[in-house]
């Protein structure tokens, strides 16, 4: 019997250091045959947001900076090419990239490096502790990416902090772009208050012991996301909201630049602020993800209806946003569900995955913009509203109220609103002001627009990066 134990615990200890061996071995032939290239983080090159733009947008500023720089795309779309995205990126969202990838004559490097585990960054895989088991998962995703290909410098535009302790073992810069903290203070503050939300479930929320031992969980995650943050050379953020907690957190105050997120100001400026009454449009633009808050739109557009006098025109929401996956379709539907169950569907459209033209068709129709997110890190589409004339209808809290609807000038550019009745009272106000008075705000509101031009992005962007490009090349 001891002699079985002694064999199993040699057997062990030979192939956890054969594995060790084996994954050293790895990284230092990373270290050896490191590209002159930026690696770029992003395993949904398809989600249709936000981010997406941002990272079209890095990309151009990237090439602008340094052209002699490949732009390696890491994705986990399988029918992803260097054509189609550079394809998708100009008729997405008007990206025109400088010089669009080209697949090169030797088959070592890609332009695009197609991932096989995404799955493992997937919240579907993590029914529970879907935080740390996506963020642990973004490290085995970051590891074969590495191992495929090792660039000079490694830029995250998706928010995967916990990759960036293996890019630098791997001897690359990194730098990021952060849309929204993995976790923040507030998330810890609600779990504390035992408030309910997307991120809380109702069943830990009413619950004393589940909560207590969620705010251990929260806590001893915060401090791995503070030490795996510090690790980035360079860490851009997209709002004063997202800053604040950043700093708190990765305590790297002096490598932290915020770059507002590029908003189609340009194009979206030259439609007319006059807008069609007959009848009254409302647009929202998000992802169908369950912190965008729809249902809370539809409800609140229900009872607008209701409270509206009937000698005034009956307004129609439009929804317009992407699907990334089986479980946002099952958003989309259980909304269309919603506006049956509300009497409203008559009133309600949906567009879904819809190319850049329609979006600015529908925007150009709009009197007014609804975004619904707690905690909204910038809020790019209340932007995009704001530019073509749109007077938004913005939560009240995080990006939209510290850094979008401003006033300019002293002029109101739009409304703040919480919870369902706040919403619809602001609804109606639209509807009901008097024309004059919508100009004036939807005048005022686009000029506020215009300081989160894609062109400030650029510019704020590219002096950002600028100095990790120049101590790389020492």
């Amino acid at each position: 019997m001891a002699n079985w134990l002694v064999l199993s615990a040699f057997i062990a200890v030979t192939v956890v250091i054969a594995q060790a061996v084996r994954l050293l071995f790895m990284v230092i032939n990373g270290w050896r045959n490191r590209k002159k290239a930026v690696g770029v983080f992003h395993p949904y090159t398809n989600d249709g947001g936000g981010g997406e733009r941002v990272l079209w947008c890095a990309v151009k500023a990237i090439q602008d900076v340094n052209p002699n720089l490949d732009c390696v795309i890491y994705t986990g779309d399988h029918d992803a090419s260097p054509d189609s995205l550079s394809g998708r990126a100009l008729d997405r969202f008007g990206v025109k990239l400088i010089h669009p990838p080209k697949v090169p004559f030797t088959s070592r490097l890609h332009q695009v490096v197609h991932l096989h585990r995404r799955k493992w960054v997937e919240e579907t895989t993590y029914p529970r502790f879907t935080m740390i088991g996506q963020s642990f998962g973004s490290i085995y995703l970051s590891w074969e990416a590495l191992c495929k290909y090792t660039p000079l410098y490694y830029f995250d535009t998706s928010g995967y902090a916990f990759t960036y302790p293996v890019a630098r073992i791997f001897g690359c810069k990194v730098f990021s772009y952060t849309h929204y903290p993995t976790i923040s203070l507030d998330m810890l503050s609600r779990v504390r208050g035992r408030s309910s939300m997307y991120n809380n479930d109702s069943l830990i929320a009413k619950s004393a012991i589940l909560s207590r031992f969620k705010v251990v969980y929260y806590t001893l995650f915060g401090w791995l996301y503070s030490f795996v943050g510090s690790c980035a050379h360079l860490a851009m953020v997209n709002s004063s909201w997202t800053q604040s907690h950043i700093e708190k957190l990765w305590g790297i105050p002096a490598r932290i630049r915020r770059v507002y997120p590029p908003c189609d100001t340009s194009r979206l400026q030259a439609l007319p602020l006059e807008k069609s009454m007959k009848p009254p449009k409302i647009v929202s633009v998000a992802q169908f993800r369950p912190e965008k808050a729809h249902p809370l739109q539809l409800e609140a557009f229900a009872v607008a209806i209701k409270k509206l006098d009937q000698d005034l025109p009956r307004p129609i929401i439009q929804l317009v946003g992407s699907c990334r996956n089986e479980a946002d379709e099952k958003r989309l539907q259980n909304l269309k569900d919603l506006a049956i169950k509300l009497n409203v569907d008559d009133h309600v459209e949906f567009h879904k995955n819809v190319m850049y033209s329609d979006l600015v068709r529908l925007l150009g129709g709009a009197v007014a913009g609804i975004h619904s997110m707690t905690d909204e890190h910038f809020g790019i589409s209340v932007v995009e509203y704001m530019a073509a004339g749109a007077i938004p209808i913005a939560h009240n809290s995080a990006g939209p109220r510290m850094d979008i609807v401003l006033p300019e000038n002293g002029k109101q550019t739009g409304f703040l609103a919480q919870g369902v009745e706040e919403y619809a009272e602001a609804i109606i106000e639209v509807i009901k002001m008097p024309e004059n008075k919508r100009l004036e705000i939807a005048a005022a509101a686009r000029k506020r627009a215009s300081m989160f031009s894609e062109q400030r992005f650029y510019e704020d962007f590219k002096a950002a990066v600028r100095p990790i490009f120049c101590d790389g090349t020492k």
